[in-house]
């Protein structure tokens, strides 16, 4: 797996991220966190699900950090130049998947009925 399998998919797990980008879990979820920039899906269950623009966000920040050796606070800053407003983002793509994972849930609980 690598970045050609970002033409591929549309979501990824975090291990999925990791083994395209190259940065460990840990760090992935600490950006996420940090940054407020990587915005991944949470499915019932509870794992996250990574679009690809999280993915390009994750490479760019690697890149900042350790290719430019650049700070966290200088990458964020860095980076807040770039920012793409919600709507360009992927915010309706994330918005989409949880209407359907509610549908889903609703027809589920109608079968059972």
């Amino acid at each position: 797996m690598g970045l050609e399998e970002l033409e591929q998919k549309e979501y990824f797990s975090i291990g999925d991220v990791k083994r395209i980008t190259g940065v460990p879990e840990y760090s992935i979820r600490y950006w996420e966190a940090e940054f407020g920039l990587i915005r991944p899906i949470r499915l019932q269950s509870g794992h996250r699900r990574y679009t690809k623009n999280d993915v390009y966000t994750i490479l760019k920040i690697k890149d900042l950090i350790y290719k430019h050796k650049l700070t966290l606070e200088g990458a964020k800053k860095q980076l807040s130049r770039y920012r793409l407003p919600d709507t360009l983002a992927g915010s309706t793509a994330r918005t989409d998947v949880k209407l359907l994972t509610e549908i889903k849930d609703t027809l589920a609980d109608l079968l059972k009925e």
